[in-house]
């Protein structure tokens, strides 16, 4: 897997023509340098990785009778771009955009892809149907968010903290955890 930070994507413009450079230098805005910089930190999954995340995903969904999730780049992409933002405290803060997300944080290098969606899925035994709500004043939104029954796409993003942790998000469209619907 490759992965870039913008500051070492910032390093390959040296390659660019001068021209190119000068004159991309004076026509970004402030808007434009941010759409660019998310660009920059985009990292390209392998197929294997991406069925890391998937195929647990598909799995659980399966078993309920719900249609697969597709792959979605540009949800793999902002993941990535809000992973990045949580590099320097790994913190679980949501990004607060319109897609559904579920975030994961280990301690630690050795943590996986199948880690994280294990983990939400195992949430499952702690949502009840008849009352469409968690038990025991446990969690169960990422595994309600993962069987979302109009969510149709998926993306998600593995980075590597400065304090050497994983901090795993992915994100769905559309959200599920509506107040007052059933997940399926």
């Amino acid at each position: 897997m490759i992965k870039k930070t913008f500051l070492s994507s910032l390093g390959l413009t040296i390659f660019l023509p001068f021209s190119l450079l000068f004159s991309l230098t004076f026509s970004l805005s402030t808007h434009n340098i941010e759409s660019i910089s998310h660009q920059l930190t985009t990292t390209s999954y392998t197929y294997t990785t991406i069925d890391q995340f998937l195929t647990p995903h598909n799995i659980l969904r399966s078993k309920l009778g719900l249609p697969p999730l597709r792959w979605s780049k540009t949800l793999a992409n902002y993941a990535y771009w809000w992973a990045n933002q949580r590099r320097g405290d790994c913190s679980l803060v949501h990004s607060g955009g319109d897609y559904g997300e579920n975030l994961f944080w280990g301690s630690g290098k050795n943590w996986s892809p199948g880690d994280a969606v294990a983990d939400w899925g195992d949430e499952r035994r702690y949502y009840d149907y008849h009352s469409n709500s968690c038990i025991d004043n446990q969690e169960c939104l990422h595994y309600t968010q993962m069987v979302w029954r109009h969510t149709t796409k998926v993306g998600c993003a593995k980075v590597t903290c400065w304090n050497g942790d994983i901090f795993i998000s992915c994100n769905y469209d559309p959200h599920g955890n509506v107040i007052g619907q059933r997940p399926f």
